[in-house]
């Protein structure tokens, strides 16, 4: 009996405590981790959440605005004027409205926004900011070329929008899902919605600008980027007005 407790006694060397300590840090360091990756990525999902609040802010205004046109259309006041004066009314109106759609005023931060991008297949609806930043990313897609003097929204050429991939399918998480002949809707400020087809579909790498080509024969085209592969290369999805 006096043995087996001596050989049991030895048997809990240091060296086997020393293990057991270090086994003991390990194991709460591993805790520690997981509750900090487990608040990152809840803190990361309600950052992405209240972007999102902000965007669907932006679509609502340019939606009310819209009506706002829309009702007046239907409903017009009818006035006698000169074919000079109505010309310049109808282009001082045109300014105005589009400044009121394009630039909208959210807490101290202005938007300017130039078209609304509905994809019916993965159900989302976004408006397009005028101009493309890391901070503008973080809230709704973004104009990405060219350059917003050259081209507006559904005019002849091809007109380029960009978005984060979220895993949690908003802005073009799910642009992947896409394929040839689902349609894209683009509007633009004036209120005109144009269709466009999915034609083609490719992966390329971050530095690979030639989906961009403004080489359309004269058509109407929507180029939709995004990140994938872990953002290390880029899925180009090409679309064309039907």
């Amino acid at each position: 009996m006096n043995q087996i407790l001596v050989t049991e006694k030895l048997y809990v060397t240091p060296e086997l405590k020393r293990k057991k300590r270090l086994y003991k840090i390990e194991f709460c360091i591993s805790i520690f981790l997981v509750f900090l990756l487990s608040s990152y990525y809840i803190y990361a999902e309600y950052d992405r959440n209240k972007s999102e609040e902000v965007s669907q802010v932006l679509l609502s205004e340019i939606k009310s605005d819209d009506t706002v046109k829309k009702s007046l259309e239907n409903d017009p006041i009818i006035i006698v004027l000169s074919e000079s004066e109505a010309e310049q009314i109808d282009e001082q109106v045109t300014e105005q409205t589009n400044e009121i759609v394009s630039n909208i005023q959210i807490g101290d931060k202005t938007y300017s926004t130039e078209a609304i991008i509905t994809i019916p297949k993965i159900d989302i609806s976004y408006p397009v900011l005028s101009e493309t930043s890391d901070e503008l990313l973080e809230i709704s897609v973004n104009r990405y070329w060219p350059e917003k003097d050259k081209m507006n929204p559904n005019d002849v050429g091809n007109y380029c929008i960009v978005g984060h991939n979220y895993r949690n399918g908003k802005m073009f998480g799910r642009l992947h899902e896409l394929e040839n002949g689902d349609i894209v809707e683009l509007e633009d400020l004036t209120g005109r919605t144009i269709k466009y087809a999915v034609y083609d579909r490719f992966v390329v790498e971050p530095t690979d600008t030639k989906c961009t080509s403004q080489r359309t024969n004269g058509r109407k085209e929507l180029t939709l980027i995004t990140c994938t592969n872990y953002g290390t290369q880029r899925l180009v999805v090409k679309c064309r007005e039907v």
